[in-house]
């Protein structure tokens, strides 16, 4: 038996792997700069990724959360008004009768028309006095599955809570054309299946006035200068005007559903009350408005008692009359006024309309800085990567999330 020879050299050992960080640094040429900028390139794609991610999901955070809270708002609101005189059948309280005396049978007459009943007047119809933000309503559209509370106004800040009221309409519930936006892609999407909307579709809208309910009569799409799709045409009927942008994630065109009151599932219709009893604002510096088609009329304007005209004073009239609505012929020149810069593109903001994010948006892309940096020197210093990375996924993505917020605050509005 062979002895084996100790001189024989055995198997070459493996190569130790050397950390990252015991590593030699390299050389600062051409390839340290094309793998520095292929590594910014990536953190910036994957940045992008997640703000859209936000967009389309983060956005519905705080929307969910206003919600909640304006759910609360509007019970307390409703328990806190006082209810209209019913005139359901349902409801009237048995009186005692005598009894039943046999008469004879009366000659046939001739039914009289039917007469359209006097619209409630505006201090009975329980409209608390509304600032912009505040909750007004809940709508419904069961076809698409809705169920949001809508709030006064359509600024950026408003549309963040829910669909919002145009102040230069009438509230749902009253004659004239209401008219209503919301988001169809971003904070919580509540017109997403806008669309989807057809013509005898129920939109049920719940207000302190009582419950109405609307019937969908058509859907168009328009540019997104055509206000004149919000305002009154026949201030006799009661309409709502649900607005939104087409196609999704895009805010190229308009899609408008209208939509006209059922007298007969609806409480009794008020009169109409603009920008919530206030004055309305002059609009000295808006250019103005050509409405080519002769149908299309202003809104009406509410002629406001002498009580309302200070600007501290923010109650509804107690009588509001609603006035004529003048129709246009083609090509006259409509005052700014008339269509109002109230009726505007709520969804046409454009970039850098909020400067006061500015500061926020550095405070918080600071704080991110710092997280990351602070994350990098622990992983440096225990010599693992997964510690830094453990310990700053939390409060990077808190910070993150705050960062984007502020950041939408400085773009053109997202549907």
């Amino acid at each position: 038996m062979a002895v084996p020879d100790s001189t024989t050299p055995g198997p070459a050992p493996l190569p130790t792997k050397v950390s990252k960080w015991d590593r030699q640094k390299p050389p600062k040429d051409w390839r340290f700069w094309v793998g520095g900028l292929g590594k910014v390139l990536v953190a910036t794609g994957l940045l992008m990724f997640a703000f859209v991610a936000y967009q389309l999901w983060g956005t519905g955070i705080e929307t969910a959360r206003a919600q909640s809270a304006l759910e609360d708002d509007f019970n307390e609101l409703l328990a806190s008004t006082v209810p209209s005189v019913s005139t359901d059948p349902a409801t009237t309280v048995p009186v005692d009768t005598a009894p039943a005396v046999t008469l004879a049978p009366a000659a046939p007459t001739t039914e009289a028309p039917a007469t359209t009943a006097a619209p409630v007047p505006v201090d009975a119809q329980n409209l608390p006095p509304f600032q912009e933000g505040d909750v007004i309503a809940r709508l419904e559209i069961p076809s698409i599955g809705v169920d949001r509370y809508v709030v006064a106004g359509v600024d950026k800040s408003d549309l963040k809570k829910g669909p919002g009221h145009y102040p230069e309409t009438p509230l749902p519930g009253q004659l004239g054309n209401s008219a209503i936006a919301g988001h169809r892609t971003t904070y919580g999407q509540p017109f997403y299946d806008i669309d989807q909307v057809t013509p005898g579709d129920e939109i049920i809208v719940t207000t302190p006035a009582g419950r109405f309910v609307y019937i969908a009569t058509g859907q168009q799409i328009v540019g997104p200068n055509d206000y004149e799709v919000v305002a009154t045409t026949d201030p006799t009927i009661a309409t709502l005007t649900l607005t939104s942008c087409h196609p999704r994630y895009t805010a190229r065109d308009r899609i408008v559903i209208t939509s006209e009151l059922d007298p007969t599932q609806s409480d009794p219709v008020g009169e109409s009350v603009l920008n919530y009893g206030r004055p309305l604002e002059p609009a000295a510096e808006a250019p103005p408005i050509r409405l080519d088609d002769p149908v299309v009329s202003a809104p009406p304007v509410t002629d406001t008692p002498a009580t309302a005209s200070t600007a501290t004073d923010t109650s509804i009239p107690a009588s509001t009359p609603t006035s004529e609505v003048p129709t246009t012929d083609p090509g006259d020149e409509v005052e700014p006024a008339a269509v109002t810069t109230g009726i505007a593109d709520s969804f046409a903001e454009g970039w850098f309309s909020d400067p006061s994010a500015n500061s926020q948006v550095a405070l918080w892309g600071a704080v991110l800085i710092l997280i990351s940096v602070g994350s990098y020197l622990l992983s440096r210093k225990v010599r693992r990567d997964w510690v830094g990375l453990l310990v700053g996924i939390v409060p990077f993505t808190i910070a993150l999330y705050f960062f984007f917020q502020n950041v939408n605050r400085l773009l053109p509005t997202g549907l």
